[in-house]
């Protein structure tokens, strides 16, 4: 799974049967790529998403038929990054570590 962001939506009326009629979002990673998924969750531009990938992605869409490598498996409410290994220790880190 990988964390990306929602950049918009893609519209296409001509499409394989496989696709069937799911919604297609265009996704964006930090580095600025460009990415298409499925989208069963309903996520909007703006919303930072995680997607599975692969057979996952046909699974998580409900129907491993379906002609996908890429899914949003849900919409991230919050997260906490973890800190930098190169970031000074706080006063507090510092003291704890004593």
């Amino acid at each position: 799974m990988e964390i990306r962001q929602v950049v918009g939506s893609l519209v296409c009326t001509h499409r394989v049967a496989g696709l069937g009629h799911w919604d297609l979002r265009l996704l964006q990673d930090t580095k600025g790529k460009h990415y298409v998924a499925t989208d069963p969750v309903d996520a909007r531009p703006g919303d930072w998403v995680f997607v599975v990938s692969g057979s996952a992605a046909r699974y998580a869409m409900g129907d491993a038929g379906i002609l996908t490598d890429l899914t949003i498996g849900g919409i991230i409410d919050r997260w906490e990054e973890e800190r930098a290994a190169a970031v000074e220790p706080t006063a507090f880190g510092a003291a704890r570590a004593a």
